[in-house]
């Protein structure tokens, strides 16, 4: 009888801890799922970057960037509130892609043969070019007017470094951490040119405080198509992203975003990119 007692107890224990285990198990199975429906999306994207990717002082991510991730990933199947933005700096952004710690990144991703070595790119969904930064009543028109004027970059850039080789030997350059030091700089006047690709110039330009100080020269020094980087042989992916951001062109979503996010510092965008070959 007491045998009886024991045996039942324990039967009724297992019942309850198998009960739990299949309630517990299924929000972890459902939380680790990766296509919709109440799931997230991890995506990469710059948080230092006006303009394309920015990290606000209320946790809130705006940006040009921002929205074509956020437009991609809706077609994708995911809604704003089920994306985690991770931030990827530029010297992580293959590792992070090949370990998974994200799906894709858009984070002015240069593509180059380079980087398709090790990983694919959707797109190019923005075509910019290297350009100058001067003050609103600059009479630098050329980058041959920066001999004997001083030009400034961040440290490990190579844009000032080219200015000077292929246009203004006589230029005096000038290295700091960050765009916004060179900016400042700019302000002052400590600097009379900043260098690096037009849409991250544009960018800083058209934050509230620098409304209406700035302008683009306007040259072309170079060409940086912009895609989105996928982990290499994930076809699905890439074709998706494609899709969505031939949509996004044609529904106009792509005009007005770059818009909005350039539009203050007077940024003369080129046209939408054609959309790469989609893999099949």
């Amino acid at each position: 009888m007491k045998l009886r007692k024991v045996t039942a107890a324990t039967a009724a224990a297992l019942v309850l801890s198998i009960t739990a285990t299949a309630c517990g198990g299924g929000d972890k199975d459902k939380e680790n799922t990766g296509s919709g429906g109440g799931d997230k999306i991890k995506i990469g994207i710059k948080y230092d970057q006006p303009g394309l990717g920015l990290k606000e002082p209320d946790g809130s991510f705006s940006g040009f960037d921002v929205d074509v991730a956020t437009y991609v990933a809706k077609e994708l199947g995911y809604e704003p509130n089920q994306i985690e933005w991770v931030e990827t700096k530029s010297a992580d952004r293959e590792n992070a892609l090949s370990r998974g710690d994200v799906k894709f990144i858009v984070a002015t991703y240069s593509i180059t043969d380079e980087r398709k070595q090790k990983v694919d790119f959707a797109g190019p969904y923005l075509l910019a070019h290297q350009d100058l930064l001067v003050k609103k009543d600059s009479d630098i028109t050329e980058a041959t007017d920066l001999n004997g004027k001083k030009l400034c970059s961040v440290t490990g850039s190579t844009s000032a470094q080219n200015v000077k080789n292929d246009f203004a030997p006589k230029a005096q350059l000038r290295t700091y951490s960050t765009y916004s030091e060179c900016i400042a700089g700019l302000q002052s006047g400590s600097v009379d040119a900043l260098t690096t690709d037009d849409s991250i110039l544009a960018g800083y330009a058209a934050q509230d405080q620098y409304k209406g100080k700035f302008k683009l020269a306007g040259l072309k020094l170079s060409n940086e198509n912009y895609g989105i980087g996928v982990k290499k042989g994930d076809t699905e992916t890439l074709n998706k992203i494609n899709d969505a951001l031939e949509k996004m062109v044609a529904d106009k979503s792509w005009e007005k975003a770059v818009n909005e996010n350039f539009g203050p510092a007077g940024y003369k965008h080129e046209p939408a990119p054609k959309i790469g070959n989609i893999v099949k």
